[in-house]
């Protein structure tokens, strides 16, 4: 049995400057950065499988890439709502939440906090749920074109939040729904069309970077 203590050692000893001046350069940022790429974590992840108390361990160690490591080895049948949201108020850099809201979704949260953590104020929950729908406008082929419809909602009230992490959210979440299918991608189109009458600076920018690329002819082709 492996225990948090000696996975923290086996990632101490793979860490090196150059992945710490990565991580700065991109901004990812933590109170026990350790210096150990994601390829680098996904490859120790294999290794270890999938271990959901060895998770939670991990995760309470505080450590950056360990939490990152934590949510490759949880076995997502054992994560429940109360688990995703004492995780979520822990994320503190855009990397740990990406990665990690891929485990909410699998687990079958997604659609549940989706709507939910858009509405919140800190600045990573509000980025978890948008980061969960570009997920799902990805991994969800089940999914109606209503469903996604329904969140053009969430996307447009919250395109005012000029904060640089939730923008970006906002958009990537609006770009994968409109590179969904031929439908979603007009109504994306008429969605950013609104957010750009908004007329904020965060609005402006949440639509103009999405028209340049739902209107691009390399979408537009691979649509067709």
């Amino acid at each position: 049995m492996t225990n948090a203590k000696e996975v923290i050692q086996q990632l101490k000893e793979i860490a090196n400057e150059k992945t710490m001046a990565e991580h700065a350069r991109v901004g990812i940022v933590g109170k026990k950065l350790i210096g150990v790429n994601i390829w680098a974590l996904r490859k120790v992840a294999k290794e270890l499988g999938r271990d959901h108390k060895l998770a939670i361990e991990l995760w309470d160690t505080d450590y950056h890439e360990a939490r990152i490591l934590a949510s490759y080895v949880a076995e997502p049948l054992k994560v429940n709502g109360e688990l995703c949201e004492k995780w979520v108020l822990d994320f503190d850099s855009w990397d740990i939440c990406d990665q990690v809201v891929d485990l909410f979704e699998r687990a079958g949260f997604g659609w549940v906090f989706a709507d939910e953590w858009t509405r919140r104020e800190e600045e990573f929950v509000k980025r978890a749920g948008f980061a969960i729908i570009a997920g799902l406008a990805v991994h969800d082929k089940e999914a109606t074109d209503e469903r996604f419809i329904e969140l053009f909602k969430l996307i447009e009230a919250q395109a005012w939040d000029e904060r640089k992490y939730v923008k970006k959210a906002v958009n990537w979440a609006l770009r994968n729904i409109g590179k969904r299918n031929k439908r979603l991608n007009s109504e994306a189109i008429a969605a950013a069309e609104r957010i750009k009458e908004q007329d904020t600076k965060p609005a402006r920018w949440i639509a103009s970077n999405a028209l340049r690329e739902l209107k691009s002819e390399k979408v537009q082709a691979r649509l067709k």
